[in-house]
């Protein structure tokens, strides 16, 4: 089949679920991953003819779009601060947000001239994205990540090993956590903060397909994570260190009550580029 006969198809089968950007975008991704064509190709050669093998797999990854599977997890990976990572239906898949409150910690890290080679650790590492980012832009630090799902660390040391950083990985439950293994001049966590309520503002195919354990908290409870990491990090951040977290943005006040009462300083809450409150820092 020729490649503009296969683009019509996938338009056409598409074209009620998602926006044509969007499906313009999922056809250049696939283009590019399983063709080795750039859009720009793709346009000057309409005449392409899509080997057997290469059809079987788009024809796939166009059924998997119609179920509202993520376009990361069809291909298996996805970009973060530039780098390539791995993704699967084991962990989530990197946000844009995220993206924010690693170049937070990095814009603050840069400016400790005095403390050169610091030890970090991140709490429900997922793909790896937030550790193996900052081991890549700060290549004098020691980094430790944990993470309860063994599932999630296979995913997590793959894409160490595919940017070719070392990590110290640990698989533990950290509400169950007594201490941490030593202290650290940086603890940096996005854990589970959607509350159960806000199930129906979010995007199907987040809902269906993405790791649960990963999303949610009870409506009752729902910063249970950031009340033991704090706790932990009382007891484990270094001198001067600072604690980092993702937050969910309609908790932002709530969550810096939360840190001002276990005496946490210097509390700053800061809104990621669509203006919600998303991310704080603070210390001693």
């Amino acid at each position: 089949m020729q490649i503009q006969q296969f683009k019509k198809e996938f338009f056409n089968k598409l074209n009620e679920l998602y926006p044509t950007t969007e499906i313009q975008s999922f056809f250049n991704l696939l283009g590019e991953f399983k063709l080795k064509l750039s859009r720009i190709e793709v346009a000057l050669q309409p005449d392409f003819e899509i080997p057997k093998t290469d059809l079987e797999f788009l024809r796939k990854a166009l059924t998997g779009l119609k179920n509202q599977i993520p376009i990361q997890y069809i291909i298996g990976e996805t970009e973060f601060y530039g780098l390539p990572f791995k993704v699967n239906k084991n962990v989530l898949i990197p946000r844009p947000e995220t993206e924010e409150l690693v170049n937070w910690i990095l814009e603050n890290s840069k400016l400790q001239t005095s403390n050169s080679k610091l030890n970090i650790l991140d709490i429900g590492t997922g793909s790896g994205c937030i550790p193996i980012t900052l081991a890549k832009n700060l290549p004098n630090a020691t980094i430790y990540t944990l993470d309860i799902s063994s599932e999630a660390l296979k995913t997590a040391k793959t894409n160490a090993e595919l940017n070719n950083v070392t990590i110290n990985f640990i698989e533990a439950d950290i509400l169950s956590l007594p201490e941490l293994p030593q202290k650290f001049d940086i603890i940096v966590s996005n854990p589970p903060y959607v509350r159960v309520l806000e199930k129906e503002q979010m995007q199907q195919n987040v809902l269906e397909h993405e790791p649960h354990v990963a999303l949610f908290v009870e409506d009752n409870n729902p910063l249970l994570f950031y009340d033991k990491i704090a706790d932990l990090a009382k007891n484990h951040l270094s001198k001067d260190g600072h604690l980092y977290f993702e937050i969910n943005q309609y908790l932002g006040k709530e969550t810096v009550a939360l840190l001002a009462s276990k005496g946490f300083k210097n509390i700053e809450l800061k809104k990621d580029m669509f203006g919600a409150d998303r991310m704080v820092r603070c210390g001693f």
